[in-house]
């Protein structure tokens, strides 16, 4: 269970579930001069026919040469008559014939019959079938050689052939030519050459994140930089002959700022800086993985000191299978041990440091965390409330804020949210404010755009009265029910206009940061989850499909309780479900899982019969409650404790986070 994380249940939500070559290296130096972006060719239909284009323009040419070049080596056709007139002249020197097809070479050229000023020397003729004229006596006394073989030759043989097989010649280079492309799209740089990457020295002043940019996290920043300092003064740590940390395992939940961390390490030291995700590793080819980790380790050694960063390890650094493991496991860890051996290999004294990042540090390889390889492992946890004060005070540097906007007060009511949802809630309150045309943004901007993020945009949706109605209802035992039982958290807000996949929502938070839950807490968080569906239950006497969410978030706890916090006297301090994976694998007994069950129902019956005794005895509390609903659609908090005749307690009120999403 995530820290201090908001309930959230679901009123109206539906019961189902709704151009670079191959060489390019595939990883990205930060800071390097001309590094490019991802290939744009995007495969349109203009950039798939053109190569079909050009193939079909080449091989027309080659014909059209050919063509022309038999023709003006054809000889010309005469009438019969004019060649037998040219033997009587005495002017044929030699003829060859084949059936009654006659062709042959004149001693002058004569004037082509029918073509004034063209000339012919070859010819070829038809004699008659009906002529009985004695052609070869005629021939021999003219003294013309006949010849067995063509006076003009055809081609030979291997331009016969070359003819022949060029178009297939064509398009056998042309499918070579195009696996290379693809070969080199997919990243198959073992097999295109990928090896042969050169890399330059990266100028440091092009890496713009610094420890400046990083907020929140200042014992994270404690903690890595000895690896700055390394970096930038290798020489002390070898004279007294200390050995720094060889690579660094970053682990944490996604968005708490892991990658930004490298990334400034990397500007604060100056040092090149390798990026990539062990995801760009695994290929179907097995060994490309093992290769291009040779070739970035290489690259690395040549830009010492440098630092590589390998996002999402556990990609390729989980624990190895067994003997029968074969396929892409057999891919992963051929990579896998690459790495191992790589970092085995290099010393402390040539610069390298590694750092990784991973949100699943339990499922990584032993060995891969053992001193040696990565000594140091560092988790980067969600901020605290000082934390997310200096992160959205880093965010806000670039956004004209106005002089009400109150950071302060919005970082104690983002309980849980990591420094990227604090980002994209500061750019989502300037887009809220330019489409709003304010001049600077607001703290009302800041606040709905934190609602637009937890909760999603407003929807128009016109509800029937009796909808309505049930859903002012249901929100109203959420509230009521946060109001009076001690163990919840205080209510912020309540509505009932649409957003995202809700009808309605109760917003709630904690005065302070959580890290641990007692049981009394637990329990008032169960209660005030089933609030809603007791309060359907009490006034309308059914229940419908909102309070699924409500199910979930209740169902969750209790099991937690029971079956992994100790909270349960008839199972007593045992853990019965692990963190994943099915529990009978770790020696768990039907029994003791039957005994789990019965004690998760026992809890969730308890704090119903807790929420619908509450809703009873305040009846009217809650009818008051879902009177000003109806009438004004949202509540803030003066608002609700006014309508329900509580009396506050004494704090600063604060704006809205959510606890329960209808």
């Amino acid at each position: 269970m995530s820290q201090n994380s908001p309930l959230m249940s679901g009123q109206g939500a539906s019961p189902a579930r709704d151009s670079d070559s191959g060489r390019r290296p595939p990883w990205r130096i930060e800071g390097m001069p001309g590094q490019t972006g991802e290939d744009n060719d995007s495969g349109g239909w203009g950039r798939r026919i053109r190569p079909w284009l050009w193939l079909a323009v080449l091989y027309l040419g080659f014909f059209m040469i050919f063509s022309f070049q038999d023709r003006a080596a054809a000889p010309a056709a005469v009438a019969y008559s004019e060649f037998k007139s040219q033997v009587r002249d005495n002017n044929v020197a030699e003829v060859f014939s084949r059936g009654d097809t006659i062709e042959g070479k004149l001693r002058q050229e004569k004037p082509r019959p029918g073509s004034e000023g063209k000339n012919y020397v070859q010819f070829v003729t038809e004699r008659p079938t009906f002529a009985d004229d004695n052609l070869l006596a005629a021939l021999e006394a003219n003294d013309v050689t006949v010849r067995a073989t063509p006076l003009v030759q055809e081609r030979g043989v291997l331009v016969n052939l070359l003819i022949s097989i060029a178009p297939i010649a064509l398009l056998v280079l042309f499918y070579l030519w195009l696996f290379k492309r693809q070969a080199g799209m997919f990243g198959m740089g073992g097999l295109s050459g990928l090896g042969n990457k050169k890399f330059k020295p990266v100028n440091p002043e092009n890496i713009r994140v610094t420890f400046k940019d990083v907020a929140g996290i200042d014992e994270v920043e404690g903690e890595i930089s000895e690896v700055v300092d390394f970096l930038k003064g290798p020489e002390k740590y070898q004279a007294i002959g200390a050995r720094p940390p060889k690579g660094v395992l970053l682990s944490g939940p996604p968005g708490t700022g892991k990658t930004l961390l490298a990334r400034a390490t990397a500007g604060e030291a100056g040092v090149p800086f390798f990026h990539v995700s062990s995801s760009e590793f695994v290929e179907m080819v097995v060994g490309v993985g093992a290769s291009r980790v040779r070739e970035l380790f290489q690259a690395a050694r040549e830009a010492a000191p440098s630092m590589i960063f390998i996002d999402e390890i556990d990609a390729i650094g989980r624990k190895r299978g067994g003997s029968l493991a074969v396929g892409g496991h057999d891919e992963r860890e051929q990579t896998l041990n690459q790495i191992l051996t790589e970092m085995d290999g290099f010393s402390s004294s040539e610069g390298v440091v590694v750092l990784a990042a991973t949100n699943r540090p339990d499922v990584l390889d032993p060995a891969l965390l053992r001193p040696g390889r990565f000594d140091r492992s560092i988790t980067v946890h969600a901020p605290d409330q000082a934390g997310r004060l200096q992160i959205l005070t880093v965010h806000a540097r670039n956004v004209k804020l106005d002089a009400g906007a109150d950071l302060e007060a919005l970082s104690r009511v983002t309980p849980g949210m990591t420094g990227a949802e604090l980002a994209n809630l500061v750019n989502e309150a300037a887009l809220l404010a330019v489409k709003r045309g304010h001049a600077a943004v607001g703290q009302r901007d800041l606040l709905d755009a934190l609602e637009k993020v937890q909760l999603g945009t407003v929807r128009n949706v016109v509800m029937p009265p009796e909808e309505r109605r049930r859903t002012a209802y249901h929100e109203s035992g959420h509230a009521l029910l946060g109001m009076l039982e001690d163990g919840a958290d205080p209510v912020r807000k309540i509505s009932i206009i649409p957003r995202g996949r809700a009808l309605g929502v109760t917003l709630s938070t904690p005065d302070t940061d959580r890290y641990g839950y007692d049981e009394n807490y637990l329990r008032g968080r169960i209660v005030g989850a089933l609030g809603g569906m007791a309060a359907e239950r009490l006034v309308f006497g059914v229940v419908t499909s909102g309070a699924e969410s409500d199910l979930q978030t209740s169902t969750h706890l209790a099991r937690m309780m029971v079956g992994r916090w100790g909270m349960s006297r008839g199972i007593g301090p045992v853990q019965v479900l692990p963190e994943e994976g099915d529990p009978r694998a770790l020696g768990v007994s039907e029994g003791m899982l039957d005994l789990l069950a019965e004690e998760t129902r026992s809890l969730v019956d308890q704090c119903y019969d807790r929420a619908l005794s509450l809703l009873q005895e305040n009846r009217w509390r809650l009818e008051c409650l879902v009177e000003q609903l109806l009438a004004r659609e949202t509540l803030d908090e003066q608002e609700i404790y006014e309508a329900a005749g509580l009396q506050r307690p004494a704090r600063a009120a604060l704006p809205a986070t959510p606890l329960e999403a209808d």
